[in-house]
């Protein structure tokens, strides 16, 4: 890749006029019904659940990923179902490139630095064997810890992938660590958004490829975070199932359009259960409101 992923990321912006983040979480106890039929037929029952479950993504980002920027798909949701599910996860990957989407994985992964690196090369990268490359995931992006501090972190920035660095979520218990006060009066948070804003390089757009989570359910906090992190763009989780609104995330696009991105996952796959509608019309109608909200806001 020969530009940034900050770079690829402004330009996608502009080329689809859309900030939206179409996350992937699949339950498969609750997939759209087209898709849970794909589990009917041969396999075992990790293998037919990872078929609708891949059918259902298929499904959402052929129904709502014109409206969107990229996908983010929970690798968990993916991870519980062995190894087929692995499988439906490289399968997503493919679909969404081939529908001019960025992937960004949330991972949230965070390790001592070899095994991190490790981790940089399971989700971006390739691992060097002794018969040769094995390609990774080949995610544009993904969600990192840091828990372990800045050397842990190194591996993940210096992959070439975007990096997006857990400073403050969107979960009500995220106040229980990332609030707590530091000596002389700062955050956790704050310290965490320092260090965000210490790595990475600056592309020509003005924006750095290591980001920012940024929960959409702690607004207030959004001004303070651009003031400490100028450069870095905001991934901005929690709109619509955990209350966030796109509205109130304004501060988040002092750099640019580019400057936000606005995740919604169930908001999205299960807009048809409050609209009556059919399940890809109503997300399609769902993320293109969302789209249409934050380009409003951001101009």
């Amino acid at each position: 890749m020969s530009a940034s992923f900050a770079q690829r990321l402004s330009d996608a912006v502009a080329q689809r006029r859309s900030q939206i983040v179409l996350g992937l979480d699949p339950d498969p106890a609750e997939l759209w019904p087209a898709a849970a039929a794909a589990a009917a037929g041969p396999g075992s029952p990790a293998e037919r659940a990872a078929r609708a479950v891949l059918e259902h993504c298929r499904a959402l980002i052929e129904a709502a990923g014109s409206a969107c920027v990229a996908v983010k798909p929970q690798l968990a949701c993916f991870e519980r179902l062995g190894a087929p599910g692995w499988a439906a996860l490289a399968e997503v990957v493919d679909v969404a490139h081939s529908s001019g989407l960025l992937v960004i994985a949330d991972a949230k992964r965070g390790d001592f630095p070899p095994t991190a690196a490790a981790y940089a090369q399971a989700l971006a990268g390739a691992t060097p064997t002794l018969a040769g490359e094995v390609p990774g995931l080949g995610a544009d992006a993904f969600t990192v810890n840091p828990l372990l501090g800045a050397d842990s972190l190194a591996p993940f920035v210096a992959s070439g992938a975007g990096v997006f660095v857990l400073v403050h979520t969107s979960n009500p218990g995220a106040a229980d660590l990332q609030d707590l006060e530091l000596e002389g009066g700062e955050r956790v948070w704050e310290r965490l958004a320092r260090l965000v804003d210490g790595l990475g390089a600056v592309a020509p757009c003005g924006l750095s490829d290591v980001g920012a989570v940024m929960g959409a359910t702690v607004p207030e906090l959004l001004s303070r975070a651009r003031e400490l992190m100028p450069h870095a763009i905001f991934l901005l989780p929690g709109v619509g199932a955990q209350g966030g609104r796109v509205e109130d995330l304004a501060a988040a696009f002092a750099p640019g359009r580019a400057g936000g991105l606005v995740s919604a996952s169930r908001s999205i796959a299960g807009a048809h259960r409050s609209s009556g509608a059919e399940p890809a019309q109503a997300a399609h109608a769902e993320a293109q409101r969302l789209r249409e909200i934050a380009w409003a806001l951001a101009g």
